[in-house]
């Protein structure tokens, strides 16, 4: 059955379930390319803040906090492409995409401390990879999504590629755990080809000016304010009705937890960020561990579970959220009064703050890394304030000088970790005594989710067959081809609900496939089997 798509979009209202980048960009594309006027669009949030898993807030005294920021390249093409509209933070004559691109020009990722072992610097020039493993990669890429099934990448490969360079690089690099999904992995390598021969030293991955909050999202938020769009903060969507028959499903009331109703009119439409990798995240302090909090807590999850209950097309979030040992890590950010460590990494690492990128201790038992980022990181740091993040993959592990996991280490207790691991004890433990030191350590149950073990149909369609009215945005929504874990897959998303319920004159723009570049695959070929 062919969509039918709205050709009236100036009466049309559509309500934005969650705050994510995919929301921001569906109001953006409906406000510039549907014509449906601004004042018509609601994003409801049950937070009291904007931008999903893209943040950044703090000052000075009381310590900032940056969750995890989400990877940039170049060839994002929607994301760059919405960007490109979009007034930067500083300066409203310059897009967010050209400040962007221009600021990647003077600080070029070229990380030449990426592995540590014992304080010191790894010889990272080969991936270490055997013949078998090589085989075993190449075979993984051309290998069908479908033979895969739900296998997680310990199923793939032998246990000595746990070991290797090139497991310690990309597992930190991305966030993939043993028991990730397979399949998801054969995305990456298959979506980022042109990336393998320079991610030893990072090489292609591009950063914002700012963290991404102050980035992305605030000049997102100035830009759909002007249009008049509703940011509906504590509003929280326990529920939607849905009429659903053989040949469609149109969304009808949306429930709000204080017991409010929208009722959908003939010419309303309601698009649902289902899950969040971000939701019921904790934050500890100095002295305080961050709380794991379970699912019981988590309204995205549960929303989305009492969605599936309804219709198949909707998806299973099972896979997705009931394993939160397993998706889990713990990240923290560290705020000093002080240069004296970002002094000391710059001589060590030979890298500028802003060029080196992840720092992983590979014999850390929490396999632990950490980012210095280009200074200011944060539009109200003062030029005397460093700031930098970091986290571990592994928190229920001890660490290896504190008899403790990192779950249940205070901020100070984490850095007190690091410290050990690079061999700075005496050069920090004065300026820790002199209280010029902050570190705010974050509990994060689903970051990992989207990388979990699933079958085809788990995440739903953006648009499900039959859907006149309604679709999903975000990381648990299928796109084919695209990756998880990046802001290309939330953009795509969102142009690919908006263009297929509105009449437009644009398209989605296509995945980047360099895998069908022979350069390209040549380039990676080589650079495994060094």
């Amino acid at each position: 059955m062919k969509r039918h798509k709205n050709k009236n979009p100036e009466d049309a209202k559509v309500y934005l379930i969650g705050s994510g980048i995919a929301s921001l960009a569906s109001a953006v594309f409906l406000v510039k390319d549907a014509g449906v006027q601004g004042h018509n669009i609601h994003i409801l949030e049950k937070d009291t803040i904007l931008g999903g898993a893209l943040d950044g807030a703090g000052d000075k005294d009381q310590g900032f906090v940056v969750r995890g920021g989400r990877m940039h390249e170049a060839h994002y093409a929607c994301y760059w492409d919405l960007l490109s509209n979009i007034p930067s933070y500083d300066d409203p004559n310059v897009s967010v995409r050209d400040e962007s691109f221009e600021f990647n020009k003077r600080f070029v990722s070229n990380g030449q401390a990426r592995l540590l072992k014992e304080g010191k610097i790894m010889d990272v020039s080969s991936y270490r990879l055997s013949k078998k493993q090589q085989a075993e990669f190449l075979k993984l890429i051309f290998a069908s999504e479908k033979s895969l099934g739900n296998k997680r990448i310990e199923d793939w490969f032998d246990q000595a590629f746990f070991e290797t360079n090139f497991w310690y690089i990309w597992s930190t690099m991305f966030a993939f755990q043993k028991w990730s999904s397979v399949v998801e992995m054969r995305r990456y390598m298959k979506r980022f080809i042109h990336l393998i021969d320079g991610l030893k030293r990072l090489g292609g991955v591009m950063r914002t000016k700012y963290n991404q909050y102050h980035s992305v999202v605030i000049p997102l938020r100035n830009y759909l304010k002007d249009y008049g769009v509703h940011f509906d903060l504590g509003h929280e969507v326990v529920d939607i009705d849905f009429n659903l028959s053989s040949d469609k499903k149109t969304a009808s009331v949306i429930h709000l937890k204080d017991k409010n109703e929208i009722v959908l009119g003939a010419n309303d439409y309601v698009f649902i960020t289902n899950g969040s990798i971000t939701e019921s995240t904790d934050n500890g302090a100095w002295e305080r561990p961050a709380k794991l909090k379970g699912i019981a807590e988590s309204g995205s999850w549960q929303l989305w579970k009492t969605l599936a209950k309804k219709d198949k097309a909707f998806g299973n979030p099972n896979p997705f959220c009931d394993h939160i040992d397993l998706q889990k890590w713990y990240s923290f950010t560290a705020t000093l009064k002080d240069s004296t460590f970002h002094d000391y990494m710059e001589n060590f690492s030979g890298n500028v703050d802003g060029t080196g990128g992840l720092v992983t201790m590979t014999d850390s038992n929490w396999l632990m890394s950490i980012v210095i980022a280009r200074q200011p990181h944060f539009p109200n740091q003062p030029e005397d304030v460093k700031i930098f993040w970091g986290y571990g993959l592994y928190p229920d592990r001890k660490g290896n000088h504190l008899n403790k996991t990192m779950a249940e280490c205070t901020g100070r207790e984490i850095l007190e970790e690091l410290w050990y691991h690079l061999n700075v004890q005496d050069l920090m433990n004065p300026v820790v005594h002199a209280g010029k030191v902050n570190c705010i350590p974050t509990a994060m149950p689903y970051i990992d989710s989207l990388f979990m073990p699933r079958k085809i149909g788990d995440r739903p369609k953006v648009l499900p067959k039959g859907a006149t009215n309604f679709a999903f945005l975000g990381q648990f929504a299928e796109v084919p081809k695209d990756v998880v874990f990046t802001v290309e897959y939330s953009v795509r998303t969102a142009q690919t609900a908006v263009f297929g319920l509105f009449e437009t004159d644009k398209k989605v723009l296509p995945v980047y496939d360099s895998i069908h570049s022979p350069k390209a695959l040549l380039t990676a070929v080589k650079s495994i089997s060094g």
